[in-house]
């Protein structure tokens, strides 16, 4: 059997080198989307060999990438708001992706793989959230055959801040009292990966909740850090609810992306952002990632163990 060709839209991004690196270890053809001044360093390290030049705000060169690829993928990991790369903005995740959904069905690729968000169609209150939603309804509209894995909060949001915080006894929160989906991103890569090369057909134009096998809150996770490294571990939250309720409304006023992020905050605060249905992420991925094992791999590949 022939390798499956993918084009990774995204891909020079930290989800995005990992699913190429996925994507390799399945066995994939990769192909890098990157735009004409991306640094493709990374990349080109592990191994990739295979790019070709667009911009998701730029229709023609959409066209021109991805018609004459032959490709029997796409994964979609660029993400406008949180701004990783030059030339990043929340466009990226609206108009963008409708432009890149138009360019992969006239280009006839047979699968579409969305990095969406958990519980994105309940978020209305939260931009970043509901417009992936939106990009859900507009693939179903267009007819372009997609599956849309629903990750929770990214646990190493910042790797930096947490090992920093680690060292010194503490593991930073965003979310502090509360129970919330979450995913470690090379869990998110590998599931990406068999979604572009070996989910089948009948799975397509749905969506899956991706994540942990149950939700975690302040206490599990620093639980779970103090028994894999065997010393104590406190949680702390990034930013303590009192001083949050204080800086909130300023914040929004000043910023779209702050407001953006005060409404995710509260959002997530209501408890609501937990997965609904374990069962087909262990149907199509195997079984779901305990707390405590993640936490042992993360641990591992971080060398704090």
């Amino acid at each position: 059997m022939s390798a499956k060709k993918v084009v990774v839209a995204g891909g020079t991004g930290n989800l995005g080198n990992k699913i190429a690196k996925a994507l390799m270890e399945q066995g994939a053809e990769v192909t890098a989307m990157v735009r004409a001044t991306s640094n493709r360093s990374k990349l080109e390290a592990m191994g990739v060999k295979n790019f070709v030049i667009g911009d998701l705000m730029d229709k023609t060169s959409l066209k021109n990438a991805l018609s004459s690829g032959g490709f029997d993928a796409i994964v979609a990991s660029a993400a406008g708001y949180t701004k990783h790369t030059k030339g990043d903005n929340p466009d990226t995740d609206t108009t963008g992706y409708r432009n890149l959904i138009d360019a992969t069905k006239e280009a006839g690729i047979p699968r579409f793989v969305l990095i969406s968000i958990l519980e994105s169609d309940k978020a209305v209150s939260v931009p970043h959230f509901h417009n992936k939603y939106l990009i859900e309804k507009y693939l179903a509209e267009k007819k372009q055959p997609y599956i849309a894995l629903r990750p929770g909060a990214f646990f190493d949001w910042s790797d930096d801040t947490i090992i920093k915080g680690i060292k010194k006894g503490v593991v930073p929160m965003f979310f502090d009292g509360v129970d919330y989906g979450t995913i470690y991103t090379a869990d998110l890569a590998r599931y990406v990966a068999i979604a572009a090369t070996s989910v089948p057909d009948s799975e397509l134009n749905s969506y899956v909740d991706v994540g942990w096998s149950t939700p975690v809150n302040s206490q599990t996770m620093a639980a779970a850090f103090s028994k894999i490294l065997n010393k104590p571990i406190k949680a702390k939250p990034v930013i303590p609810s009192f001083l949050f309720k204080i800086m909130a409304p300023i914040a929004s006023v000043f910023s779209e992306g702050m407001k953006d992020m005060v409404e995710m905050i509260k959002w997530i605060n209501t408890g609501e952002y937990i997965s609904r249905n374990t069962e087909k992420q262990k149907q199509l991925f195997g079984d779901l990632p305990t707390i405590e094992e993640a936490v042992r791999r993360y641990c591992k590949d971080k060398g704090l163990i």
